[in-house]
């Protein structure tokens, strides 16, 4: 069973902590005891022998930091085992500005947030490796300007082949930020939780106190264990909540309903009755912001049950794909394990879901990106009122879909569209529709299709004539506009465009 072995932690735990330590590479503030066992898999580590995964016992598999025999050999301190990580991430630092004495990346005492900061990822990489982290081989973090900006977007990739249900990145808990221990650390805070429930925000609480984590850790600057993952971090977003007034104006209905709301909840989770954060962090409505956006794109509910909220570093660098190729789990020790779901070629990003493949829209107001690669979109139909018989009828944003590539309009947008229809029309007729929808009465539903097609097709094409023009007055908007003012509008264009050609694919299919 590949999902049993993929969160089955200790035989791997012992072998990532162990080999860590024989190898000389820092430990997250422990040392690592040294046993003829940690020895041999450390050699074969370094030697890059094939070893026997605990994920999967009959493929044995390189798993090692692509440049980890170099690292060890020539940059490894000789008590590197018993170091803690904050001595790991200053030495990571040293490194990083005596190795490169023209570069351009500045070290800031605290992580500076603006926009235009630079990005420090390569200290990031090697403290990941020194603090526990382990990579299959040819894994790197590889930089690609964001479109319309002079902003770069990191991701990992492999540079070698990866067989399927191979190992990919091991993260000890240690080094993992989450909601729980967050919750445990700072205590119930109640005079915030109660501020944030009255805003109907209480869903948002475990989010919330990610939050709080980001800023005590960003307040302890260098001395932060986790600076190094802080200062790589990205500063520029493209999504809803980063959006300034005009662009909400360019956006269509639907998605600017979506912007609003994550606006609002970013506005509602800057909740500053926080006692142990100074005067002058609670007062700093952008650093607010930038935790926010770290939380909101970078976290993940792990799936061990535990309902935490979870960033693991390094694994957090793994972007969104409609074809996926990795998994990420969480064992009960709270290790993050993520592994290959199909072959991965070399040259190949690494992909995971972030969710909903056919709702773009919303990957684009939460995430900042647009997902050119979704089969599909949510039709934009939007009734007077949704009650609990259409939404039995299928009216939902991830059931009634537009199909990019082939143009089709999925059964329930045809259903919701001839349920309107006869409840203005026909009382009779909606319930032997809604009835035959129940019983899975074919025949009965074919037949009223069939009788009232001539006006759903009409309301169809109506719908998607209305909308194309919309999406026309939008883009008559953004002409003339200054992108240095508004960085972000060519996203929301290539949005529109995106949406107003599997719109015209629908008409084409049924109209033309």
């Amino acid at each position: 069973d590949n999902t049993q072995l993929f969160f089955q932690p200790v035989q791997y735990g012992m072998i990532a902590k162990e080999s860590l330590g024989n190898n000389k590479m820092a430990s997250w503030g422990c040392s690592c005891a040294a046993t003829a066992t940690a020895t041999a898999i450390a050699i074969a580590l370094v030697a890059n022998v094939g070893i026997v995964s605990a994920f999967h016992q009959n493929h044995p598999q390189h798993f090692q930091h692509p440049h980890l025999q170099q690292y060890q050999m020539s940059r490894a301190p000789a008590d590197v085992g018993t170091r803690s990580v904050s001595t790991a991430a200053h030495d990571a630092r040293r490194r990083r500005s005596s190795s490169s004495s023209s570069s351009s990346t500045l070290h800031y005492s605290y992580v500076d947030v603006q926009e235009n900061a630079p990005r420090d990822t390569q200290t990031m990489e090697e403290w990941v490796y020194q603090c526990g982290v382990q990579g299959a081989g040819g894994l790197r973090l590889v930089g690609e300007m964001m479109d319309g900006t002079n902003h770069e977007d990191f991701s990992l990739m492999s540079t070698e082949d990866i067989p399927a249900n191979s190992p990919v990145l091991y993260v000890p808990n240690e080094m993992i930020l989450s909601s729980n221990k967050a919750m445990e650390q700072f205590g119930e805070l109640e005079d915030a939780e109660k501020l944030i429930t009255s805003l109907n925000a209480e869903s948002e609480l475990r989010q919330y106190y990610l939050m709080l984590k980001i800023l005590v850790e960003w307040e302890l600057g260098e001395d932060s264990p986790w600076y190094p993952w802080l200062n790589s971090l990205p500063r520029y977003f493209s999504n809803a909540a980063s959006m300034t007034p005009f662009c909400y104006k360019c956006l269509p209905s639907l998605m600017s309903i979506l912007a609003m709301k994550e606006r609002a909840n970013m506005n509602h989770l800057m909740v500053k009755k926080v006692p142990f954060l100074a005067v002058e962090t609670r007062g700093n409505a952008e650093l607010w912001a930038w935790a926010y956006q770290i939380v909101y794109t970078r976290s993940f509910e792990a799936n061990n049950g535990s309902g935490d909220l979870c960033i693991a570093p390094m694994a957090d660098y793994v972007n969104h794909g409609t074809e996926t190729d990795i998994e990420m789990g969480y064992d009960e020790e709270g290790n993050c394990h993520m592994q290959t779901t199909r072959d991965v070629p070399a040259g190949s990003p690494l992909r995971m879901s972030y969710g909903d493949t056919t709702n773009p829209s919303f990957l684009l107001a939460r995430y900042g990106f647009l997902d050119e690669s979704s089969p599909a979109t949510f039709c934009k139909y939007i009734p007077p009122h949704v009650n609990d018989e259409l939404k039995d009828m299928g009216y939902a944003h991830n059931r009634m879909l537009f199909y990019k590539d082939t143009g089709d309009a999925s059964q329930e947008v045809w259903d919701v569209l001839l349920h309107q229809i006869l409840s203005s029309s026909n009382i009779a007729k909606k319930r032997a529709l809604y009835k035959a929808h129940l019983e899975d009465d074919y025949e009965t539903k074919q037949m009223l299709h069939e009788q009232y097609y001539s006006q759903t097709s009409l309301k169809l094409l109506e719908h998607i004539d209305s909308f194309v023009n919309q999406l026309d007055e939008l883009s008559t908007k953004s002409v003339g506009k200054d992108v240095n003012e508004h960085p972000r509008l060519p996203l929301i264009l290539k949005h529109n465009e995106f949406v107003r050609n599997t719109f015209l694919g629908v008409r084409a299919r049924y109209f033309e």
